[in-house]
């Protein structure tokens, strides 16, 4: 196995494996300090949910499984597909809100076959389909139920059939299968949507946002339920589109936010979904200026419409860490502490991930379908993207071992691709050298890893120079090398916050400017004629040792990773091909794919 070993500013030391070292590499890291990397899904829909049957989505939670297992999927449209690789864990999370109703419709044994209402929906006719569905969703703006369809017996039989899946597809060691479902809220239009998950093999029947469209509801639910012996988290997605609400300054009643507030919240919501089909909610270049790379697959139109939305404070993950740090120092609590996964969002029961062969929903498997200005109940479908995965460290692959990693947030999120990342800082990590045998052993032993705290007591007196971070990343076999490794840093003095980005590692001998901060770019091997992209650029692996230069112990702080791959083509030039036409100037032609860990912390005591 070749190393090559190169410095860079900072007194960063960065580590290259060449391809020849790749594979014993990754199986060494994969399964160091007790802990094995797994990619899951843990947001998906079925014919199950009601947006996605209107959208001629007939999968059931079953076949949704089996696909992630790495079985083949025949659509009802004759379309196969088939996962290159299967998953390791998996939780269906169809709407709560008339789970299977529509499905149930289509049944002629079933008691909804009798209805007025289900001759719209199993008409077979798109324009029926399409009215059928607005009375759902004007039930689901108003929070008053369809009292036909708010059937308790219904929901508790539909439910059941629901937790039987999951348990039967279960297969400790091999593939974790976890109960959910989501809990699908708005509020004036704003985005409040979770996804609730459960450790066991039982689940209480759903809290639904027609019980209650506050999140502070959905809380106390989960509470009973915990205190009933119930393990379970609700992990929020799409902040992005919800104008602010979801890290918003205020409790949902408009009061402001308390300890106990913070308390029953981190209690509840120690994940948020950071990257899916409907954006990436990272930060935007509104609240990260200096961030080269803070562009990356927005959405920025309101939910189901095609209006432009200009609210994004409180809609993105490192602007509420932000927030969360100015909590700490003006009221001494903070109610934005979580860690970070991805998902897809998928509404056709199969998993997403890759560029090459994108399909939103159902209805828009052509190139031209996707690449209409508007496919997607009135927003601009050419800006979703092709995202993203769960990540987590787990000592097994069972129900235990990756609920417990995502409860310590040993967690990450990818774009698609399957990069692995490691995370460690600590006061006691000398000697930790990511190129040498056992270093997984002792960061663990000398440091905490992502998700973890780190505390100003816990500090060597004689020593206030700040904790040394050590990260890793090992590029996905399948996909393309890495450009570069960032640490990005956000602090807060005296309630106002700041953040700052570090590129700790870089590939191919290039360093940072002191005099910019920023590195130069790594370069673009896209054919733009084939759209084929060669790995002759890049890293296989990098890792960097690195101490804050500006840490300041009094200073509350948190600190997560970035991994970026080169340049690889977006989905919709792979359709613009398609079709012999121009990639539209307003979307990109290539995207960096990305992983983000989550954070650590650094409290001051």
């Amino acid at each position: 196995m070749k190393l090559r070993t190169a410095n860079t500013v900072l007194s960063i030391t960065t580590s290259l494996i060449l391809v020849g070292g790749l594979a014993t590499v990754g199986s060494v890291h994969a399964e160091a300090g007790g802990k094995k990397a797994l990619f899951g899904e843990l947001h998906i829909h079925t014919g199950w949910s009601m947006d996605a049957y209107i959208f001629s989505v007939r999968t059931s939670p079953d076949e949704a499984y089996r696909f992630a297992k790495g079985e083949p999927y025949t659509t009802a449209f004759g379309t196969t597909h088939q996962m290159s690789r299967p998953l390791d864990f998996m939780a269906v999370t169809d709407h709560a809100e008339y789970m299977g109703a529509f499905k149930n419709m289509a049944d002629p044994e079933h008691p909804f076959s009798k209805l007025d209402y289900a001759k719209l929906v199993t008409s077979g006719k798109r324009e029926d389909m399409i009215k059928a569905f607005a009375p759902v969703s004007k039930s689901l703006r108003s929070g008053v139920p369809i009292a036909d369809l708010d059937n308790t017996s219904e929901k508790q039989g539909t439910w059941d059939r629901m937790v039987e899946a999951a348990n039967r597809h279960n297969d400790p060691g091999h593939f974790t299968a976890l109960i959910g479902y989501e809990w699908t809220a708005s509020i004036d239009g704003g985005n409040m949507h979770r996804n609730v998950i459960f450790a066991g093999d039982s689940a209480p029947l759903p809290f639904t946002a027609l019980h209650s469209r506050q999140p502070e509801d959905l809380w106390a639910w989960m509470d009973t339920q915990r205190a009933n012996g119930h393990r379970l988290m609700a992990i929020p997605h799409n902040s992005n589109l919800s104008a602010g609400l979801m890290f918003d300054r205020k409790d949902t009643d408009g009061r402001a936010l308390t300890s106990d507030y913070a308390a029953t919240r981190l209690r509840n919501e120690l994940l948020v979904e950071v990257t899916q089909k409907k954006g990436t909610s990272e930060t935007h270049p509104s609240l990260s200026p200096n961030d080269e790379f803070a562009g990356f697959e927005l959405v920025e139109q309101w939910i189901a419409t095609n209006r432009p939305l200009t609210l994004f404070k409180g809609g993105y993950v490192r602007d509420a860490w932000r927030t969360g740090l100015e909590f700490q120092d003006n009221r001494s609590f903070n109610p934005y502490r979580f860690g970070l996964i991805g998902s897809s969002d998928s509404h056709t029961g199969m998993v997403a991930g890759k560029e090459r062969n994108f399909e939103r929903i159902s209805t828009d498997r052509s190139p031209a379908a996707r690449m209409a200005t508007e496919t997607v109940v009135g927003m601009d479908g050419r800006k979703w993207g092709s995202s993203g995965l769960a990540a987590v460290w787990a000592t097994d692959n069972t129900r235990e071992g990756v609920f417990s990693a995502l409860e310590r947030k040993e967690t990450w999120a990818t774009t698609g691709p399957r990069i692995q990342l490691r995370f460690f800082g600590g006061w006691n990590m000398e000697g930790v050298d990511p190129a040498s045998q056992g270093w997984i052993d002792a960061a663990y032993a000398g440091g905490v890893s992502m998700g973890g705290e780190l505390k100003s007591s816990d500090a060597s007196r004689k020593k206030r120079t700040g904790p040394t971070f050590v990260v890793w990343a090992l590029k996905d076999l399948e996909s393309a090398n890495l450009d570069r490794v960032q640490i990005i840093k956000g602090w807060s003095v005296g309630g106002v916050s700041n953040e700052k980005i570090h590129d700790v590692a870089l590939s191919d001998s290039r360093s940072v400017d002191p005099s910019t901060n920023k590195a130069p770019h790594v370069g673009n091997t896209v054919n733009p004629a084939t759209l084929d992209y060669t790995n002759d650029i890049g890293a296989t692996v990098l890792s960097a040792v690195w101490t804050d230069p500006d840490f300041d112990a009094s200073h509350n702080a948190f600190y997560y990773v970035r991994a970026l791959e080169i340049p690889t083509p977006r989905w919709s030039s792979y359709d613009a091909k398609a079709l012999g036409i121009d990639v539209p100037e307003e979307l990109p032609k290539t995207i960096q794919e990305r992983a983000f860990s989550s954070p650590i912390w650094y409290d001051v005591q």
